[in-house]
């Protein structure tokens, strides 16, 4: 009975595991840039902060949080540097909400503008990009464009809720995303509100 339950558990995880394909990027909606990911946010931004150790996304106020989801889900290979597509791992960094797709699989996909420039100049100096591919990152960058998701360092790096698959793994406590923040359906739809094209989220 145990083998069995283990079994439909690993089913659903590996069903759930592709959560980071929303393929739904509009590039005409995507945020202007703000500011520098360098700076902090300002005194009266909302912002989203996910705690990778604390295992909470709270939304924020300046420095106070307004509302706090916990319990959620990173990439199967935790939360550091991002260094390659299909690591699995959750990329760490200030990010800016580049799309929102409401009718993701996933209930509502809150897409991040990864691979930002930070991430592609560490690449390109460690030879795992070329120039040419850094300079369409950059350029989509720095115009206020969703970069490209169809680079070696990956893409589809977002905030979603578990849609139609198995709440059960969720609720175990598993990372089990391709590298996104997984909530569950209740908490998806309460931060929807909070949500806007070009918000600040930082990952630490």
């Amino acid at each position: 009975m145990r083998l069995l339950k283990n079994a439909i558990l690993l089913a659903a995880l590996v069903m759930l595991a592709s959560a980071c394909t929303s393929t739904n990027v509009d590039e005409t909606t995507a945020p202007p840039m703000l500011d520098s990911a360098k700076q902090g946010p300002a005194a009266n931004e909302s912002w989203l902060l996910v705690d990778t150790r604390a295992d909470t996304l709270s939304v924020m106020q300046g420095n106070r949080p307004v509302e706090v989801f916990r319990q959620i889900a990173l990439g199967a290979s935790g939360a550091g540097v991002k260094t390659r597509r299909g690591d699995n791992k959750t990329p760490v960094g200030v990010f800016r909400v580049g799309w929102i797709n409401p009718n993701s699989r996933f209930r509502t996909f809150i897409g991040l503008d990864y691979p930002n420039i930070e991430y592609a100049e560490r690449a390109l100096r460690e030879q795992r990009i070329d120039v040419l591919t850094y300079a369409r990152i950059r350029n989509a960058w720095t115009n206020g464009r969703t970069p490209p998701q169809d680079t070696p360092l990956g893409g589809q790096i977002g905030i979603h809720g578990v849609g139609a698959g198995d709440p059960k793994v969720h609720s175990a406590g598993i990372n089990w995303t391709s590298g996104c923040i997984a909530l569950d359906n209740r908490q998806i739809e309460a931060l929807k509100p909070w949500v806007k094209l070009g918000m600040r989220v930082e990952i630490r």
